[in-house]
Order: C-alpha cells, then structure tokens, then sequence
C-alpha cells in the first residue's frame, strides 16, 4: 500500500471535496482517499504496484476528468484572468439592465421586500446549475447515465431522476415552509434569515468569480458525509434507484440550495416554500438534463472563466438586493429604490 498526496486542479468548494472523495473510492486499487479544499490537494492511499507517483496522477485524473478535475503532483499556479472581466461586466450589466426595466415596468416581480420571489428562484437555480457548487449533482448524474447505460438502459433512469428531484424539492420545500409557519417566526427571526440569504449568496458570487481563495472557506454546507451517501446511490442498479437519487440531492451540499431553503423558511406556507424550491429546481433541469444525455461540461469550455465572473457579479447583485430589502424591511435603512 502507498500514500500519495496529490494537487487537485478544478476544486472550488465542499461539494468538490465529496465528488472527488466518491469517484476515487470506487476505484479498486484505491482504499482511502481524504481531500481537502483548504489545501486544494487529495490523499490517496492504494495498491498502485510499481506505477510511479506520476503514472498514478495521471490514472486517476483520466477518471476525474469527465468531473472537471485533474490531479498533478506540483500545485497550481493560481492566475486571475482579469480580461475575462471585459465581457462579463457588460453581460452582467445587460442582464442587469433588464431586471431592473422589468421591475419599472411592473412586468415581471424577481425581487420584493414582501414576498418571496418566484422569478429570482429560477434565476439563482440557473446560474447554480452551471456553477461549480451544483459540481456534486452534476457528477451524480453522470455517474447513473454511465451507470444505466451499461445495461442499455440510457432514458428511463433519467426521466425518473428529474422527476423525483422535481417532486422532491416540491414537497420538501412545502415542509420547510410550514415548518417556518408552525414556529411562528417573529420579525427578528425573519430578518436574520433573511441576512443569512444574502450573505450566503454574496459568499457564492464571490466565489464564482475566482479572485479571492479566501472565499471558498466561508462557504456553507451540510456535512460532506451526507453528500457522499447520496452520491454513493449511484452503484445500487435497483429500479427505484434514480427516484431515490434525485430526491436525495435535496440534502446535497450545494450553498445555493441551503441558501434558498433558508428563504422558504421565512414562507411560513406550504404552497409558496414548495413553489419556491421547485421553481428553483426547474431553473436548474435545463443543463442537468443536457448533463444526462449529452455529457455536457461548460466548466471545460475556453468561454467558461467569462461565464462564471459574469454569473457571480449577477449572484452578488441578487446578495446586495436581498441585503437591502432585509435592512429596509427591518426599518434599519430607508428605501434606496423605488422599484
């Protein structure tokens, strides 16, 4: 048996930890494997023969890979690409730039001071289905389409995830809901729930953006043993197996996720924290659906950095919003907008 300690490249947060953790356990050679997203490394402990630690990274990183990791035995050299800031702060503004005249148009209710907002809900669903956070569904359901497919069986184990993962974020999101309404929060509950949401999705953009390392430690997530149970669904080939999955990645750990069911708890409604969580879900079906039929991988595209910078300075405008409304909603601040 040997110890190898590996750098990994492509990890930017808790969720990569439990992927990378799950794909490399089921290797035969491998028996222990513990990365860290503090260190950006990996330990692997295995029967590897005579391979040297070079041909080792190398073997495994073919299989981590397709999840948009590779491992190597020097440490990245971390470099911000800072002209990727010339195309995504004018995406970020233009998109922006909308929101904010279909807010003065009355046309469409993303944000609000009252309410929960459906439309925010499949935005912030959207861009986390092609983050890095939803990095641990996404190698979920690769790993069941490979999983079927060698049986032959590539579609029905698909459509059952998606539903199941739908139904499941509708009924879960509507007990979060009437959990919130059956302990009666008060104001100062509502409030900081509501801070706690913009700081998480501050935390998030920050993180998208990739400039400051820091970040990736602030970010909230359940504990990684919950994460690799659900994925370790994948190698239980039962029929009910994808229905299981895809209601279980309820409990991933994804900040985007936890940060809209802290949202639906300040519900207090069954109906609207269900219809929250599932209007979230159904922004993020679109690329999960091309993630199980197609093998999609955006992280890998040369246009990926422009992308996600453009996506995290949108997530912390979502942040500051929410932050605002908290503070105006708590009459610590007056109104800064009139929309």
């Amino acid at each position: 048996m040997q110890t190898y300690t590996f750098h990994v490249h492509g990890m930017h947060c808790k969720s990569c930890v439990a992927i990378t953790e799950n794909v490399l356990e089921d290797l035969p050679a491998v028996s222990r494997v513990k990365a860290s997203i503090r260190h950006l490394n990996v330990e692997v402990t295995g029967d590897f023969g005579d391979q040297k630690p070079e041909q080792v990274a190398q073997d495994l990183s073919a299989v981590l890979k397709p999840h948009g990791y590779t491992l190597s035995l020097e440490k990245e050299t971390r470099s911000v690409q800072w002209s990727d800031f010339n195309l995504a702060i004018p995406i970020a503004a233009g998109f922006i730039a909308v929101f904010i005249i279909l807010q003065k148009l009355g046309l469409v209710n993303l944000v609000t001071t009252s309410r929960p907002s459906y439309g925010a809900a499949f935005i912030i669903g959207l861009i986390a289905s092609v983050s890095t956070c939803m990095a641990v569904v996404g190698g979920l359901v690769l790993s069941l389409a490979a999983n079927y497919a060698k049986s032959g069986d590539k579609v029905r184990p698909q459509v059952l995830f998606h539903l199941s993962r739908l139904a499941s974020f509708l009924i879960l999101g509507g007990l979060i809901g009437a959990l919130g309404a059956a302990f009666q929060l008060n104001q100062t509950v509502i409030f900081a729930l509501s801070l706690a949401v913009a700081i998480v999705l501050l935390i998030l953009g920050l993180n998208l953006l990739n400039i400051f390392p820091w970040a990736k430690k602030l970010q909230p997530t359940l504990p990684g043993s919950i994460g690799k149970r659900v994925t370790g669904l994948k190698n239980i080939n039962h029929t009910l197996t994808p229905l299981v999955a895809g209601a279980a990645t309820f409990f991933l750990p994804c900040g985007f996720t936890q940060s809209m069911q802290i949202y639906t708890l300040t519900t207090g409604s069954f109906l609207t924290g269900g219809l929250i969580m599932f209007t979230f879900a159904l922004g993020t079906l679109p690329v999960l659906a091309l993630l199980s039929f197609s093998s999609l991988g955006l992280h890998q595209s040369r246009h990926s950095g422009v992308f996600f910078k453009a996506a995290g300075l949108v997530v912390i405008f979502f942040g500051l919003f929410n932050l605002i409304n908290a503070l105006v909603a708590a009459a610590i601040i007056p109104p800064l907008f009139n929309f």
